[in-house]
């Protein structure tokens, strides 16, 4: 339980650690886990699936946190909106299906970002991620804890 005006926040880091940079997601969540901030829920997945919309209907407020491909970085964090599609194989879910399925069969009003920190390197079955897009994650990680904090403290930004 959050404080009386904090919100219930969910964070999804997403990616294979076995592909280099690919593996930033899983470990900003296993950093934020680490941290055991109240308030603050901790998942880390190879993929996102459909029934990350049930878990994402439970909170006030999502972050999902990837390796982007694109850009300059050191990251991005913005909004996502929600986003329903008639078929989508659950080997292909984005934020946005994630955040539209639990608006859609949960009424959930849930807020979305997403954390996109720069990566370089994906090469398979490579779990040292390379220097750059550890610093990468390193500043993108000084960002989002007093994020977090804030949320979970007084609610809105």
């Amino acid at each position: 339980m959050t404080k009386e005006t904090g919100k219930k926040v969910l964070l999804i880091g997403f990616g294979n650690p076995a592909r280099e940079d690919d593996g930033i997601g899983p470990a900003v969540a296993e950093i934020v886990e680490n941290l055991q901030i109240e308030g603050v829920t901790v998942d880390s997945d190879y993929q996102l699936t459909v029934e990350d919309s049930a878990a994402a209907a439970e909170h006030d407020i999502v972050i999902f946190v990837d390796a982007s491909i694109q850009g300059e970085g050191p990251f991005t964090f913005e909004k996502v909106p929600p986003r329903l599609e008639e078929s989508f194989s659950s080997h292909s879910v984005e934020p946005e299906m994630v955040i539209g399925l639990a608006e859609h069969l949960f009424r959930a009003k849930t807020e979305a970002y997403i954390l996109g920190i720069r990566g370089y390197s994906f090469e398979m079955f490579t779990e040292t991620m390379t220097a750059k897009a550890v610093e990468n994650m390193g500043k993108a990680v000084d960002f989002l804890i007093p994020l977090l904090k804030k949320y979970t403290s007084r609610g809105k930004l």
